[in-house]
């Protein structure tokens, strides 16, 4: 760690939301939500959005099924993630977004942030959460 931003990616069929890591990879913040208009254009947005952000590594959560297996949407975030790593040269991984979008809900339930503006930061909220889960589990194991 320490060695470049992480990048945390929430990534949806309508809205895709972005995160962003301090440098020291501790603390995960929202940056942006995007709209796809097609995946090419999406991967082109996100390469736009992080230019000179020095990305070490990008997340991508993966919605497993809460089961544990891996359905349709799983498959389409892995293919994505596949795409993403071949146009920026980052590494790109994977990680269980499982409950991140109800932790997402009861946060915004709490703030009482309702109508438009959910749908506008629920996806950006989503990946902070994805980023932070994932910046923790790596702090933790790497012990």
């Amino acid at each position: 760690m320490g060695f470049g931003r992480v990048l945390g990616i929430d990534y949806g069929d309508v809205r895709t939301g972005l995160a962003l890591s301090d440098e020291s990879g501790f603390l995960a913040s929202g940056l942006c939500t995007l709209e796809a208009g097609g995946e090419k254009r999406l991967i082109e947005k996100i390469v736009s959005a992080i230019d000179g952000k020095n990305i070490s590594e990008i997340v991508v959560g993966d919605p497993v099924n809460m089961d544990g297996t891996h359905g349709e949407r799983s498959e389409k975030a892995s293919a994505f993630a596949k795409k993403l790593e071949l146009r920026t040269g980052i590494p790109v991984r994977m990680f269980d977004e499982r409950r991140t979008t109800i932790v997402a809900g009861i946060f915004m339930n709490e703030t009482n942030t309702r109508g438009k503006k959910r749908k506008a930061v629920v996806d950006t909220l989503s990946a902070e959460i994805i980023l932070q889960n994932y910046l923790d589990f790596k702090r933790n194991t790497s012990h």
